[in-house]
């Protein structure tokens, strides 16, 4: 079976630190996934959000979180579970 691609997704380690991300942009697939699938946002209505990026690369990042669905789940309570840096000290 061929491996599945993904035209509208890059990953780059000296980017949003090696994060599957839209291409050409700093737009992780873990930031699609967590506006579409825990705050129920559709995909046009991210549109609003991200006007500079087309509905197939928002599709193709939800693609790629089912496609890696266990990775992405993993860096998303790693990513909500971190502590956030005040920038006031």
């Amino acid at each position: 079976m061929p491996a599945v691609v993904h035209p509208h997704i890059t990953i780059d380690p000296n980017i949003c630190g090696g994060s599957p991300r839209i291409e050409g942009t700093r737009i992780t697939v873990r930031t699609i996934a967590i506006y579409a699938l825990h705050h129920g946002q559709t995909p046009e209505e991210l549109l609003t959000h991200y006007p500079h990026i087309s509905l197939a690369s928002i599709y193709d990042a939800l693609s790629y979180y089912y496609d890696n669905r266990e990775a992405i789940d993993k860096d998303i309570a790693e990513h909500l579970s971190a502590p956030e840096i005040d920038s006031r000290s």
